[in-house]
């Protein structure tokens, strides 16, 4: 419809049209319309009608491309769960006496059955680990073990091996010596693990322990590494060495290895002894009695078991580091590594050093904490172990051998339990009852001599 604008005469002093004219006295003259002087009157509008132009000039549209969805999904799901706590891996005596075991072994081989002042040994606290570093302290938590006496001067302590301790040690010697071979076959294995075939001098110094190797090992030339198959290279050999960290020797295999085949894994022959064939590896999963799984974490380690398996000796470099299959790796290395040790587990912060060298990812812990069906975590005096399942809960279902040392390490722990009945028995002033807690006729005298 024509829009038609009709503006009637606007009165004198009105001010319409213009602000300013409001100020304008009413006495200013009009002019012939009916404005005021100076005041230009509007147009009327044509009669003729007008059409109101379209704002946007219309043009042929482009064809749009259809739209592109990028949907990025994730595999990660996260199954780290609140710890708890198995009374059945806290009821075993080589686990629950794991912190101190170490420490007594080695003053055990420091000492001697005739008596030493306790000066020799006590400045060793810090290489000895024993806790609070009190080496004179810890001598004394077990008699069945180190006898106290009082030396010739100035009322010092003296301490001796009891006659059970010498013979772990004479015990422990034998049976190194008898199975050589089948022990430091693990040391081997470990070396093999490592992508480069060495492993830093220091670093496989420290694992001797666990794997149950004497601890002079590298350091006494009587036993002949070179015999086992091992060398140490040192920078000055010709070769290049990468322990940045320390003297740059390193242990490695002569010739390197190239030319030995690779040995088969615990769960590869968990494999063939059950289906025969490697072409699907699961890991066994152990749970513990109250330890539930969300359905969404069950799901997952459904999954998790098809996955490929990848051996701790075979090439790596082909893996995605944030994959499951390298997951799953990193549970085959532990599984592997915790299987070669004599208790099949070991102080979680001790493996830290071994996570460049075997190709573990940076949070390579979490690991323990994300399979709690196949690692333990066991918590004792502020110190935690990690305990390979299997070892434990799979009786004589498993390719996991028992270690020749583990019935040594066993006697050790029934002599620190001896001890306890002592202290026990010499604070209720009961010393009679230790004849039928000790065996072997000096360990009565030692005992008595410890009462008096």
């Amino acid at each position: 419809m024509p829009l038609t604008v009709l503006l009637p005469n606007a009165p004198s002093g009105s001010g319409y049209g213009d602000p300013d004219s409001a100020a304008a006295p009413s006495s200013s003259p009009l002019s012939p319309s009916g404005y005021p002087t100076g005041i230009v009157a509007p147009r009327a509008c044509s009669s003729k009608p007008r059409t109101m132009q379209s704002l946007v000039n219309p043009r042929a549209l482009a064809p749009v491309a259809p739209l592109a969805v990028y949907l990025q999904s994730m595999s990660y799901v996260d199954v780290r769960m609140r710890w708890k706590k198995d009374a059945s891996f806290d009821a075993v005596p080589v686990l629950s006496h794991a912190r101190d075991l170490r420490p007594l072994a080695s003053l055990a081989r420091l000492l001697s059955p005739s008596p030493v002042p306790v000066s020799a040994v006590s400045k060793l606290g810090r290489s000895l680990e024993t806790p609070d570093r009190r080496v004179t302290a810890f001598l004394r938590r077990f008699p069945a073990a180190f006898v106290e006496s009082v030396g010739p001067q100035h009322n010092l302590p003296w301490f001796r091996l009891s006659d059970a301790a010498a013979r772990l040690l004479r015990e422990e010697r034998d049976v190194f010596t008898a199975r050589r071979a089948d022990i430091t076959g693990r040391l081997r294995r470990l070396v093999l693990m490592c992508p480069r075939r060495r492993l830093p001098l220091r670093v496989a110094q420290g694992m001797l322990w666990h794997l149950g190797i004497p601890e002079d090992y590298f350091k006494d030339p009587d036993h002949g590494i070179a015999q086992d198959g091992f060398q140490i290279l040192t920078p000055g050999d010709g070769v290049i060495c990468q322990d940045g960290d320390g003297d740059g020797r390193e242990l490695g295999l002569i010739g390197d290895g190239k030319d030995q085949e690779m040995p088969l894994s615990v769960l590869q022959m968990n494999a063939m002894g059950k289906s025969g064939s490697l072409a699907q590896v699961p890991v066994p999963l152990f749970p513990s009695k109250g330890l539930r799984l969300k359905q969404k974490i069950k799901d997952w380690l459904e999954g998790f078991q098809m996955l490929p398996y990848v051996s701790p000796y075979e090439d790596f470099s082909h893996i995605n580091r944030g994959s499951d299959v390298s997951e799953k790796r990193s549970v085959g290395v532990l599984h592997e590594l915790l299987s070669l040790f004599v208790t099949c587990s070991a102080e979680r912060r001790r493996l830290l050093c071994l996570r460049q060298h075997l190709g573990l990812p940076q949070k390579f812990h979490l690991v323990f904490e994300r399979h709690p069906h196949v690692f333990y975590l066991l918590l004792k005096e502020k110190t935690c172990f990690a305990v390979l399942k299997e070892a434990y809960m799979a009786g004589g279902d498993t390719a996991i051998g028992e270690h020749p040392m583990l019935e040594v390490r066993k006697k050790y722990v029934e002599l620190m339990e001896e001890s306890r009945e002592i202290i026990r028995s010499r604070r209720s002033g009961k010393p009679i009852e230790l004849e039928s807690k000790v065996s072997g006729s000096g360990d009565i005298e030692d005992c008595i001599e410890i009462l008096s």
